[in-house]
C-alpha cells in the first residue's frame, strides 16, 4: 500500500490525450461508486442528473501563467525554461526568478541566455533538479516578455515544439473558465472540463459552486524517489479561502449536502484547511500535505478529478480517496475502453 511499485501501471502512448476534446463537457467521465465498488461510463455534461440538490462543487480559481520561454544559449544550443512563481519567488527583484531549465547540457552559472525581444538572463545559481535563478535585463521586463512570447506549461507527455500551431488553442483551453488569480505554473485539470452552460444548468438544480486558490507548483509533479510514498515532500503551495467559501462549506454539511472538490488541488486546502472542530479556517495559507492511504477525510465527500500519472503523488491521493485496488482496476477499465488520460484528456468522479 505504501510501496511506490503498487502505483505502477502500463499505458498505451494512445491514450494519451495530446489536444483537448471539442467541447469542454463532452469529455467522457467515469463515475466510481465507493460504496458499491461499480463503474460506469457517462459523460461530463451529465454531471447535474449525477449530483444532489444541495451538493456544493469547490473549485480552484487559479490563473495559468504562460511561462515556458524558448531561447538560446551564448553558444548557440537551444534552452527551454518555465519560470516559476510571483516577483517575489527569488527574493525582492522582480526581473529576478527561480526557472525550471532545460537543455542538452547542465548551464553553469554566470551563462547568458538570449530571448526575444531583447531580453537575456543570467544563471545566478545552478541547483538541483533542473531548477536554477535567473536574472533578467533587456528591452522589456520578464513579466512582459511571458505575456507577449510565453507558451503554456503543458506537461511533457504532450507535445510541443517551439513553433506549435496549437500555441492559441493551447492558451484557451489550458485555462479553466474559473480561471482569475494568476500564480500557477499547471492547470486544475479537473476544472478544465466545465462550460459557462453547464455551471447555468448545475445551479438550476440546486447544485451551487463556490471558489478557492491555489497556485500549482512544480512540487505537485515532482517526481516521487522514495519507495515508500509517505517519504515524498511536495514542498509548499500558496492558498486562499474566501470567507464566502467557507461558510458555504460549512452550511452545505449542516443541510446535508456533500461538499465535492473539483481536483485533487481543492482536496488538499480543504484537508489542510480543516480546524479540529471540523469548520474550513478562511484566509491565507501554505500547504504541503500529502494525503496516501489510511488518510482520514474531514471535508471531501465527493471528487472529480483526471486520470494521473503511474507513481504520482495524485495518483496515491485519489487512491487513498477510494482504496488502490478500485482505482486500478477503474484504471485498466478506463484504459480497454479508450477513455483519453492526463491533462487534456477524461475525468473521473468518485462518489
Amino acid at each position: 500500500m505504501f510501496d511506490i511499485e503498487d502505483y505502477d501501471y502500463a499505458l498505451p502512448a494512445e491514450s494519451i490525450a495530446q489536444v483537448p476534446v471539442s467541447r469542454r463537457d463532452r469529455s467522457r467521465l467515469l463515475v466510481l461508486d465507493r460504496k458499491e465498488k461499480t463503474v460506469s461510463d457517462r459523460f461530463f455534461f451529465d454531471l447535474p442528473s449525477l449530483l444532489r440538490s444541495g451538493d456544493l462543487l469547490v473549485v480552484n480559481d487559479t490563473r495559468v501563467v504562460p511561462a515556458r520561454l524558448f531561447g538560446r544559449k551564448e553558444s548557440g544550443g537551444r534552452v527551454e525554461i518555465l519560470v516559476l512563481g510571483g516577483n517575489d519567488s527569488a527574493g525582492k527583484d522582480p526581473e529576478t526568478r527561480f526557472c525550471l531549465l532545460r537543455s542538452s547540457k547542465r548551464p553553469k552559472k554566470g551563462g547568458l541566455l538570449l530571448f526575444k525581444s531583447g531580453v537575456s538572463g543570467k544563471v545566478r545559481e545552478v541547483l538541483e533538479n533542473g531548477l536554477v535563478k535567473i536574472t533578467f535585463s533587456g528591452d522589456c521586463s520578464i513579466d512582459a516578455l511571458l505575456e507577449e512570447q510565453g507558451h503554456m506549461p503543458l506537461p511533457p507527455y504532450i507535445k510541443r515544439g517551439e513553433k506549435t500551431t496549437y500555441l492559441h488553442l493551447d492558451k484557451e483551453r489550458y485555462q479553466t473558465i474559473f480561471a482569475k488569480s494568476e500564480g500557477a505554473v499547471a492547470a486544475p485539470t479537473a476544472g478544465l472540463h466545465f462550460t459557462e452552460e453547464l455551471i447555468d444548468k448545475l445551479t438550476s438544480v440546486g447544485i451551487a459552486v463556490a471558489h478557492l486558490t491555489l497556485h500549482v507548483g512544480h512540487g505537485t509533479f515532482r517526481p516521487v524517489r522514495t519507495k515508500d510514498i509517505r517519504r515524498h515532500h511536495l514542498g509548499d503551495e500558496s492558498y486562499h479561502i474566501k470567507t464566502e467559501t467557507a461558510d458555504a462549506i460549512e452550511q452545505t454539511r449542516k443541510k446535508g449536502g456533500r461538499v465535492i472538490a473539483v481536483g485533487t488541488t481543492v482536496v488538499r486546502v480543504l484537508e489542510t484547511a480543516v480546524t479540529p472542530d471540523g469548520s474550513i479556517l478562511p484566509g491565507d495559507g501554505k500547504t504541503d500535505l500529502l494525503v496516501t492511504p489510511g488518510f482520514s477525510f474531514r471535508v471531501v465527500d465527493a471528487l472529480i478529478t483526471n486520470f494521473h500519472l503511474p507513481k504520482s503523488s495524485l495518483l496515491f491521493l485519489v487512491s487513498a480517496f477510494a482504496g488502490l485496488e478500485f482505482i486500478k482496476k477503474s484504471y485498466r477499465s478506463a484504459i480497454e475502453k479508450g477513455y483519453r488520460f492526463y491533462s487534456y484528456g477524461d475525468a473521473m468522479l468518485i462518489l
